[in-house]
């Protein structure tokens, strides 16, 4: 993992998870694994910020939890996506492109594939 973290902006670490749950129902520490291998380690939610955030998208009826067993057999909280978090994960990414576009011009940064 890089030495040094990015710290990621308000409303980041709940893209990342509505992400990561559209992919799959997980639970909170396959969430991490997830998030930090795709990133290619760059990215390491914290269970600090990763459960508060879990929570409150349950209580936003994004996310469902259920028990389940995990996959060395223990008892894990599994998350799964609702049809409320399907719609919050497609006006979030929206919202995200723009921004880091704008962002992209204002840094003079190039487009991928340009």
């Amino acid at each position: 993992m890089s030495k040094n973290r990015i710290e990621l902006p308000a409303g980041a670490v709940q893209l990342l998870l509505l992400k990561s749950l559209a992919r799959k129902a997980n639970h909170g520490y396959g969430l991490i694994q997830s998030i930090r291998e795709r990133s290619h380690e760059e990215l390491c939610l914290e269970e600090g910020s990763l459960y508060p955030a879990l929570h409150r998208m349950e209580r936003h009826g994004w996310i469902e939890a259920e028990w389940g067993q995990s996959e060395n057999g223990r008892r894990a909280k599994f998350y799964a996506l609702t049809d409320e978090g399907r719609q919050q994960l497609k006006g979030a990414t929206k919202t995200w492109q723009r921004m880091t576009g704008a962002m992209g011009l204002v840094l003079g940064l190039r487009p991928t594939g340009a």
